[in-house]
């Protein structure tokens, strides 16, 4: 049994083993990486490990994906002969240029992510070995002048070369990458484009444009793109441009975006030949006398989808405008301005329509045919002057999952308004001064996912009777009450029952100044808990509706009156990984020192105080963008009376090279932290994050925890086996007894 019990330890030891590394012992992987298995292929992941060169000696030869995202890596050297590798992510490092040995070798090559460096040459022929190359992506890379072709690659067919501060593109550019199917080529300053600039791409199908500073196209500059589906030309100034001429060869094409292009005026044959035009963006230009009708023509009769938004169109929409784009599904017309007997009239051709956009239109009642739309899901209708009564109009769309009604001048929606809409999921009521709910208004809307309700005037936060009694709405998770004059109850809770599957809840500008204990009791499942912009201040259990709130992941506190906040109060909060404290006037004490340990020393990342260092969006290269961090203040008397004992013994309070005296009452947490005498706090922290602990049932178990728990299990079960074993050799004795017992 002993030997048994060894050899069941020896396999169990090389089973944890196997089970830890995988089969990791056979491929290597670098010390300053992550190596593991996606699906049947080896991944190495090295993003954001501080490296200034590619570990090539350390790679594993049949590595998949390689990801060296996110380093300081300036030179690219010849990678290991045989190595299989199939992806190469290298973004936002600090690259320079490309050279022919870069990639030498890598046979199996199919994508390679160069963006976000600082590139400014490339060697046409660093990707010549790399005979199965399907995708190259060189974004955000300060590109010079190429004289010649750009790159040599018979297999490519998806580039991303946008944002390179590319102002030309040669006559010889693609000659080399014929087989494109995607071209990016967005937000470089191109001004113009020659004839012949894309002619040898005919297997292009995507072609994207967008932002490039251009004022004028060659008419036949698409001539040769016969299998073109998707051209996107938004943000330039394309105004006197032959449009029929332009698109005329474009006979495949089914999404076009002329968004924002300086378009002041459409002939009627502009898309004539443009029979499978499915969508069609014309959104953000001077189209103030478009005849609708004219312009679309008979030919778009695949048209599913029109974006007519901020065309400032001056006249009424002709009642033919849609007459042959039947099979529109989605039609954009915010932003224009509409008359309802107008509209109905147009829109009475597309029963087919599954959203509609039209907001900010200056409509003051709605057309009465909405009963015609049994197919519409989403409805936009916000900042119009409309008036009450028009909500009965809305009552027959029962298909409807989204319908924004926000500021639209309402001061009172009747009971049975969405009392039909019960595939409702995302409403949309802010901005009208409503007051009050009415009884049974959110009854059948079951399967409500978000409600938002911000600056409406309400007192109350959510009235019990406005839902159906003694009913869990189990699909409504965000509720959004902003910028509401909310009168908190001394007692009891907020919301009632039948919102118990909340998740994110936003109270934020609501004047509130204290919340009680049970504030959040029948809301137990928040995760994201905004209270911005209040007036909480701090007192003796002014967080203690925090108790209850076990899934807390992320709480906005910013801009109240806090002056002093302790760690212990997110002692029942162990997923809390986001705390907003910016904007309140902390004093400067020992409990800003603790917070900072929580954070850095028991939640493991300082990150968690927002405003605790500088984030990504603070770091800006032009502006004075004011950064927001967490500061702190001394009073007049710790001014006077202050002397400051630094402590040299604990992480974070090295004294300054310098010695500072203390001139003004502000600092940042930083600083104060760094300045501050106070001692570490690990010994207070460590009972919360014990008991945070205990809440935090999706923390992994330790690999020697593991390993115990393994051993244990192997000596209980030779444990029993040894048992069964015994009782079978007793029972096998009696029986042997027994027998001989007969034949005497």
């Amino acid at each position: 049994m002993a030997r048994l019990s060894v050899l069941v330890l020896v396999l169990l030891a090389n089973t944890l083993t196997n089970a830890f590394n995988g089969d990791s012992f056979e491929l290597e992987c670098p010390d300053e990486c992550d190596c593991h298995y996606f699906r049947i292929n080896w991944v190495t992941d090295c993003s954001e490990s501080n490296l200034t060169e590619v570990p090539y000696d350390e790679l594993s030869m049949s590595v998949y994906i390689l990801d060296l995202n996110g380093n300081n890596i300036t030179t690219l050297k010849t990678f290991p002969a045989d190595i299989k590798m199939r992806r190469l992510q290298i973004a936002n490092n600090r690259l320079t240029h490309v050279d022919r040995d870069s990639f030498r070798g890598l046979e199996f090559l199919i994508d390679v992510d160069l963006s976000g460096n600082n590139i400014s040459n490339i060697d046409p022929e660093a990707f010549l070995d790399s005979r199965g190359l399907l995708n190259v992506e060189l974004q955000d890379n300060p590109i010079s002048v190429v004289d010649g072709p750009f790159l040599v690659s018979s297999t490519l067919q998806f580039l991303d070369i946008s944002n390179c501060n590319l102002s030309s593109i040669n006559p010889q550019f693609f000659d080399n990458i014929t087989s494109l199917t995607t071209v990016d080529l967005s937000n470089n300053p191109l001004v113009t484009l020659e004839s012949g600039t894309f002619d040898i791409l005919t297997s292009l199908e995507t072609l994207k444009l967008n932002d490039c500073k251009l004022t004028s196209l060659a008419e036949n500059i698409f001539t040769a793109l016969v299998n073109l589906k998707f051209l996107e030309l938004a943000g330039n100034q394309l105004t006197n441009m032959d449009w029929p001429e332009l698109l005329g060869k474009l006979i495949r094409l089914e999404y076009l975006n002329l968004r924002k292009t300086g378009i002041t005026s459409l002939s009627e044959d502009t898309f004539s030949n443009c029979t499978n035009l499915v969508s069609l963006i014309l959104a953000d230009n001077q189209l103030r006398d478009l005849d609708v009708a004219a312009t679309l023509g008979s030919s778009v009769d695949h048209l599913e989808l029109l974006d007519l938004s901020n065309c400032k169109i001056r006249g009424p929409i002709a009642g033919d405008a849609f007459a042959n784009a039947t099979r529109l599904r989605t039609l954009y017309l915010s932003g224009n301005p509409l008359f309802a007997p107008d509209l109905k009239e147009a829109l009475e051709p597309l029963p087919k329509l599954e959203k509609l956009f039209l907001s900010n239109c200056g409509l003051r009642n709605l057309p009465d045919n909405f009963n015609v739309f049994d197919n519409l899901q989403e409805l936009d209708i916000s900042y119009n002057p409309l008036v009450n009564v028009f909500t009965k109009l809305l009552a027959p769309l029962n298909k409807l999952e989204y319908l924004n009604m926000g500021y639209s001048n309402l001061s009172y929606i009747g009971p049975d308004s969405f009392s039909k809409m019960t595939s409702m999921k995302r409403l949309v009521l802010s901005g009208n001064d409503l007051l009050s709910l009415e009884a049974g208004l959110f009854g059948n809307l079951t399967q409500l996912t978000t409600l938002e309700l911000e600056f409406c005037g309400l007192k109350r936060p959510l009235y019990a009777n406005a839902f159906f009694k003694n009913l869990t709405y189990m699909d409504l998770r965000e509720i959004r009450l902003g910028g509401n004059p909310l009168v908190i109850p001394t007692t009891g809770p907020l919301f009632p029952k039948q919102l118990s599957q909340i998740t994110i809840m936003d109270l934020s500008n609501c004047n509130i100044t204290s919340l009680n204990r049970d504030a959040f009791k029948n809301t137990e499942n928040i995760t994201d808990l905004n209270l911005g912009s209040n007036r909480l201040i701090s007192k003796e259990d002014s967080l203690q509706f925090l108790e209850r709130l076990h899934q807390l992941e992320k709480i906005n506190l910013s801009n109240n009156n806090l002056t002093t906040i302790d760690p212990q109060v997110f002692i029942n909060n162990p997923k809390l990984h986001s705390l907003n404290l910016v904007g309140n006037p902390f004093i400067c004490d020992c409990k800003i020192a603790e917070m900072w340990d929580w954070a850095n020393m028991i939640k493991g990342n300082l990150d968690v105080l927002i405003g605790a260092k500088s984030a990504e969006k603070d770091i800006v290269v032009k502006g004075n963008k004011k950064k927001k961090h967490l500061y702190c203040h001394y009073n007049e008397t710790q001014l006077r009376n202050l002397t400051i004992p630094l402590n040299k013994t604990v992480p974070g309070r090295r004294p300054f090279m310098k010695p500072r005296g203390l001139t003004f009452a502000n600092r940042t947490w930083a600083k104060y932290v760094r300045e501050s005498g106070c001692e570490p706090v690990v010994k207070i922290l460590r009972p919360v994050a014990l008991k945070s602990d205990l809440f935090d049932t999706e923390r992994p178990l330790s690999t020697a925890a593991l390993i115990l728990s393994g051993i244990a299990l192997v000596f209980g079960l030779s444990t029993l086996l040894m048992t069964v074993r015994l009782l079978r050799r007793r029972n096998a004795t009696e029986v042997d007894t027994e027998q001989i017992r007969k034949e005497r």
